[in-house]
């Protein structure tokens, strides 16, 4: 267990993550509570990946700046700024909603609003955690207990907002999203961190995005992981966006049903958190990456065909736990491996690579349910998430030949 908390006896990121906690619970009340509301005001799977390409494609358009500007400028007072903003959007959106005036394209424009929040605060914050830990051997635990708290949000958020709306309303989920972020300003008003330092002079911004571009492309294994995470994100991450579609077409069911459904994968996902946050290091992770993807693409598959509730739940656990090693592992080691000059830069790449494929997958995923359905649309989706698996294993031995050399440099054993 001291292994698996060994990031917190840092003061600054046990600050950090105690904000987050309330934070991200808020966050996935209302994802749930937004999903359900366009749902339920227009009924239409295309709207949904309307909602999913508005929330996401932000990240596309503005990672890789927001990675130019993390190397650049102080992390502490980015983080700080992008919290705020989300607030003010999630009081806007409770206010809309108690109101009665909410409309779609307000929840789509709101939506959008903090996609341009989240893409500057996810790589400035990937970057951001060594300010907080300032021992790289703590990094990568400090990584996995970061997502461990996204999920445990993940996992309470959904069954929560399903029983507020049924028995209030998704303006009451919005109004707790907004107060939450009074812990989140509260914590960050006792973090203390020594800023990074940073070159006195910088080349012009379209130069540094080519340099840092041209830095992953360079390194293969930064290559190889970022390309399998792109192609998961745009065909098996979107699974999310049709749950509500999913919901009402095969189980007939409610928000309590969606609830519950997406708690199940935030299950699955703590578990994945709490696997990766006992390792000692990122040796062997390649191929947990590659075993996870053929359970998220293998459980997909088989959800799509599934009309038993409960079987639905164990799958959902399942897909929850293989995107989360997918894109945790990921992460883990591309903060081991980068080196620090281009930690932002790569974090946004990453950044784009998961978050940013998002929005293209679920407007494609919307337009297809709304064409085949909703279970076709995951179904196809989750055979190419496997096949993608395939083809990262027959590149394992390339992988691996490349990493070992940058595992013995920094001293990182088996």
């Amino acid at each position: 267990m001291a292994l698996a908390l060994r990031a917190l006896r840092h003061r600054n990121f046990a600050l950090f993550l105690s904000g987050q906690s309330c934070a991200l619970v808020g966050y996935w009340i209302q994802q749930v509570a937004v999903s359900w509301l366009v749902y339920r005001l227009t009924g239409s799977a295309t709207l949904l990946g309307v909602l999913s390409f508005a929330a996401n494609l932000p990240v596309l358009v503005l990672a890789p700046f927001a990675g130019l500007w993390s190397d650049r400028f102080n992390r502490h007072r980015m983080m700080l700024a992008t919290q705020v903003l989300e607030m003010l959007q999630a009081v806007a959106l409770a206010a809309l909603a108690f109101s009665g005036w909410i409309e779609t394209w307000h929840v789509v424009a709101l939506t959008a609003m903090l996609g341009t929040c989240v893409a500057v605060e996810l790589p400035v914050r990937h970057a951001y955690l060594l300010e907080l830990v300032h021992d790289r051997q703590d990094l990568p635990n400090a990584v996995a207990m970061t997502s461990f708290i996204a999920n445990c949000g993940r996992l309470v958020g959904p069954a929560v907002a399903g029983i507020l709306i049924g028995r209030y309303s998704e303006a009451t989920c919005f109004l707790i999203n907004a107060l939450t972020y009074i812990a989140v300003l509260a914590s960050f008003a006792f973090i203390r961190v020594k800023p990074q330092l940073a070159a006195e002079s910088h080349p012009p911004a379209l130069r540094g995005l080519r340099e840092g571009v041209a830095y992953a492309w360079r390194a293969v294994p930064i290559r190889l992981l970022l390309g399998l995470l792109a192609v998961v994100a745009l065909t098996a991450a979107p699974y999310s966006t049709l749950m509500p579609a999913l919901v009402h077409q095969i189980y007939a069911g409610n928000a309590e049903t969606l609830g519950y459904l997406v708690g199940a994968a935030g299950l699955g996902a703590v578990c994945g958190t709490l696997t990766l946050a006992a390792r000692r290091n990122v040796r062997g992770l390649t191929r947990f990456i590659i075993a996870a993807a053929l359970i998220a693409g293998s459980a997909l598959v088989a959800l799509s065909w599934s009309r038993l509730i409960g079987l639905s739940l164990l799958l959902m656990a399942l897909i929850g736990f293989g995107m989360l090693v997918i894109s945790v592992s990921v992460n883990m080691i591309l903060q081991t491996i980068v080196d620090d000059d281009k930690r932002g830069r790569v974090m946004s790449l990453y950044t784009a690579a998961f978050l940013g494929m998002v929005p293209l997958g679920g407007l494609i995923s919307g337009i297809l349910a709304d064409r085949i359905g909703a279970a076709g649309t995951v179904r196809a989706g989750g055979a190419i998430c496997v096949l993608a698996a395939l083809f990262m294993l027959r590149r394992l031995p390339l992988l691996r030949q490349h990493l070992r050399p940058v595992y013995a440099r920094l001293g990182i054993d088996g």
